[in-house]
């Protein structure tokens, strides 16, 4: 199992608010078996605490240090919403790009997702695309 796959991401979601995005994210990561139902609230836990918000439309939400035990394997999911959501301070983001590190590939993950989403080129497509399949070539692309 990749650490990106078709069934991880969403293109074109329809959620409201940030929680929302959250939890689908989230949501995406439990149904791969990347982890169990309780690092959905790890994650808000998380976002209470500091937001996981980028910028240029972009938050990376993962899970508090003490989630760590409900990692099974290193996955990520893709959130795509196309209207925004209120992520900060009035601030949309249109990407939400879950995470869940096993052992300590947390900060190696965040840098790809960061270089990936830097070339404006690959952003564009992945903010307005409605192919998975062409999220997860850019992804695969950036050795993700």
């Amino acid at each position: 199992m990749g650490v990106l796959t078709l069934e991880t991401i969403r293109v074109q979601a329809d959620v409201a608010t940030k929680e929302e995005a959250i939890r689908l994210a989230g949501q995406l990561l439990v149904d791969a078996g990347h982890v169990t139902a309780a690092y959905i609230d790890k994650m808000l836990e998380r976002e209470a605490l500091v937001s996981t918000y980028m910028g240029g439309g972009l938050a990376i939400p993962h899970g508090t240090k003490e989630a760590k035990a409900l990692i099974a394997s290193t996955g990520i999911s893709i959130v795509q919403i196309p209207a925004g959501v209120d992520y900060e301070d009035g601030e949309k983001a249109y990407l939400v790009v879950g995470i869940a590190a096993a052992g300590d590939e947390h900060m190696e993950i965040l840098t790809q997702i960061a270089l990936i989403c830097a070339e404006d080129d690959q952003l564009d497509v992945l903010l307005k695309t409605d192919n998975a399949e062409a999220m997860l070539r850019i992804f695969e692309g950036g050795s993700l």
